[in-house]
């Protein structure tokens, strides 16, 4: 597809095809092809893919935290607990879930980058920005979501004490409870 066809297609100014395909170009759902034009990329279309992604990330997160050398920005790593605890303490009620989203994904980015494994934190943004739309359009339920918050915050003190095996089990069970919840519900 080219910006020129897509200006035609949607009567957009070329200002206005350049922004949003500028977003959704950092969201990862679409590169500009070598020369002109632009492709759509792999993305999260069916219940399989979204269900993969769970168990992708059930191989990769655990392995992460077993990485020789890992070492967490603790400092982040504290920020995101401190977040995680307030969404526990009642501000769940306050947030969307697009922002309970972005809150939880970059806790697990922050774990993941202690790993200082480029392949394993690439791969896992990336399939985050695959999930971001997916989950933008699943219903918040806010008690469940702060259950998934608590386990966050103690899988923070794991990580922030030193236990990383039992952090890396720990958050194998969280991804499996929570890959199973979200691909069997219907929202």
């Amino acid at each position: 597809m080219t910006e020129r066809g897509l200006m035609r297609r949607y009567n957009l100014s070329g200002s206005e095809i350049s922004d949003i395909l500028r977003r959704i170009s950092l969201e990862g759902w679409i590169e500009p092809n070598p020369g002109y034009g632009w492709r759509f990329l792999p993305a999260l279309t069916s219940a399989k893919s979204y269900a993969d992604s769970y168990r992708f990330r059930q191989l990769v997160e655990p392995a992460a935290l077993l990485e020789p050398g890992y070492r967490v920005d603790r400092g982040e790593l504290l920020a995101q607990r401190s977040e995680q605890q307030a969404l526990v303490d009642g501000r769940i009620h306050q947030v969307s879930g697009p922002e309970l989203f972005d809150h939880n994904s970059h806790l697990h980015e922050t774990i993941i980058a202690g790993s200082n494994n480029e392949f394993f934190i690439e791969s896992i943004a990336r399939i985050n920005k695959l999930r971001r739309l997916i989950e933008y359009r699943k219903t918040l339920v806010p008690g469940r979501a702060a259950i998934r918050c608590a386990e966050h915050v103690r899988l923070a003190d794991l990580v922030l004490g030193g236990h990383l095996k039992d952090a890396s089990r720990f958050l194998a069970s969280h991804l499996r409870t929570v890959g199973t919840e979200k691909t069997t519900r219907q929202d």
